[in-house]
């Protein structure tokens, strides 16, 4: 009776591995073709741009005046409510729909999004790049932008229109649009969509961020030496950035600038230093 009891446990147990197997192969049989397929490499360039870190000037006045020029297509990801963030449904979806819209190819994609790893769903990642700005330089900069608006879209209003209130004099009544906390908005751009990215000043966020910057992006530039980031890109992805520093160098002041944030005060930031 023991030994009846233990082999239909066991025989339980088999069926319940077979079937799992069946599943998995299942799924695998099931998976859209150009996930198993894809060869992304440089057909796909993904720039994450974060927020006024000179990303408009980079995409305006390099991918889009050089598409034609080099034959690919430049695509916007435009976030639901401008959140940085996607569900994991989401994500599959998202990975999905850029992997498959062969039509498309090559592509260049720029958004605010937080990076995406692609490999976690069996599919390679696209060319990832991104720029950095100096974290006081980037609050100050978005501080005044919210208040006055900048030299791209002009006579649009902004949340803060109105507000006259000084950097200094926001940081003294510890206002929220200054608030320190904010500096850490670059992170969770490269730290990702996992659920401790956005913790401000979470050990685990910089040291995921770090890595991926180093093991996931082939270029992460910085907004004082964008000349330097154009130039790089020409060399290390030439059929998506040929002649992009001399048509870079060509620019007039106005548009090697875009988004010149109004009414900022440069020397705010030493007196923060200082303070």
């Amino acid at each position: 009776m023991f030994h009846s009891q233990k082999f239909r446990l066991y025989l339980f147990y088999f069926f319940c591995i077979l079937f799992f197997l069946v599943l998995i192969k299942f799924v695998c049989d099931s998976a859209p073709n150009s996930f198993k397929t894809a060869k992304i490499g440089p057909s796909i360039v993904f720039y994450n741009r974060i927020p006024k870190t000179g990303s408009t000037t980079f995409t305006n006045a390099i991918a889009y005046d050089l598409y034609k020029q080099n034959s690919f297509n430049v695509l916007h990801v435009n976030m639901t409510k401008n959140r940085q963030v996607m569900s994991l449904p989401d994500q599959y979806r998202f990975i999905f729909n850029i992997t498959s819209w062969k039509e498309r190819l090559p592509a260049f994609y720029h958004g605010h999004v937080a990076f995406v790893d692609f490999t976690r769903y069996g599919v390679p990642n696209p060319v990832y790049i991104n720029i950095i700005r100096e974290p006081l330089e980037r609050l100050l900069s978005h501080y005044y932008f919210l208040r006055y608006g900048d030299n791209y879209r002009i006579g649009l209003k902004r949340s803060r229109a109105g507000n006259n209130e000084t950097f200094d004099e926001c940081v003294v009544r510890s206002g929220k649009d200054c608030d320190m906390k904010q500096m850490w908005l670059q992170i969770p751009y490269f730290c990702g969509h996992l659920h401790y990215c956005t913790e401000v000043g979470n050990p685990l966020a910089l040291e995921t961020a770090k890595k991926n910057v180093v093991e996931k992006y082939l270029l992460v530039g910085t907004t004082d030496r964008m000349r330097d980031t154009i130039a790089l890109l020409e060399q290390l992805v030439p059929n998506f950035f040929q002649g992009a520093l001399h048509h870079f160098d060509e620019l007039d002041e106005n548009r090697a600038h875009l988004r010149y944030t109004k009414k900022k005060n440069s020397s705010e930031r030493s007196d923060l230093v200082h303070c």
